[in-house]
């Protein structure tokens, strides 16, 4: 097939040229460059600018809007007991979600040139360049196209009261995500969790890119089945 001998030239805007792979577009994502120099995505340059994200960024943006989703379920009258037991729960419905989303929409198999070039914007860059620390965290306008659908379901399953604060814990649960992800990749832990955390992860882009979705914690991976086996001593002899 042509597109299997498409050839992507790193020194061009790479978006609109992954499409072309095709069917080897897959294995293409998944042997990274490990580089901290991140490649241009587009021509345009203001195009390019919403492709950069800096990791403060997130906390900045995201913390206040949800500061204010928890104070209207505040303001409508719930006990301040129940309204941090609701933003708790909002933090554990963003884990499965952290997981559900990883493993099942950012981990899609592509072939088209429009699924391959979406998907190479979605996720598929981050693993290609996984130490581009510009590309790593959720650009803010990407994260609210993501949030809306789930504010829609949560305000469908949640009273108006509880909606808020429930709401507000989810994306709180994001902040921990994307920041704690941006660690993983770039912090040097001392100590034994984070240390543990950096290798499970990196484990996932490096050996076993079809286990260990989960970031923030790997719950999720136990009870579906997706924690990546042991290394064996062959494995390790070949790295």
């Amino acid at each position: 097939m042509v597109a299997q001998k498409f050839v992507v030239d790193l020194n061009k805007p790479l978006v609109f040229q992954v499409g072309h792979l095709g069917e080897a577009y897959d294995e293409w994502v998944h042997d990274p460059i490990v580089s901290k120099e991140g490649p241009r995505f587009f021509q345009n340059g203001f195009l390019e600018l919403f492709t950069r994200t800096a990791w403060w960024v997130i906390p900045t943006v995201w913390v206040p809007v949800a500061s204010w989703f928890i104070s209207n379920s505040v303001k409508s009258g719930l006990p301040s007991l129940d309204v941090a037991l609701l933003v708790f729960l909002g933090i554990f419905v963003w884990t499965l979600a952290e997981y559900t989303l990883h493993r099942f929409l950012f981990h899609v198999k592509t072939k088209s040139y429009w699924g391959n070039t979406l998907h190479y914007l979605l996720h598929g860059c981050h693993h290609k360049h996984p130490m581009d620390s510009y590309r790593l965290v959720f650009p803010p306008v990407a994260a609210a196209i993501l949030a809306l659908p789930i504010w829609n379901l949560v305000k469908l399953i949640c009273t108006p009261s509880v909606a808020p604060a429930v709401f507000g814990g989810i994306l709180l649960g994001y902040v921990m995500y994307d920041c704690t992800h941006y660690y993983l990749h770039h912090g040097q832990p001392k100590s034994d969790v984070p240390k543990s955390l950096k290798k499970y992860h990196l484990n996932h882009h490096y050996r076993l890119q079809n286990y260990g979705f989960g970031i923030t914690p790997p719950l999720w991976d136990k009870v579906f089945g997706t924690v990546p086996p042991p290394q064996s001593k062959g494995d390790a002899k070949r790295r």
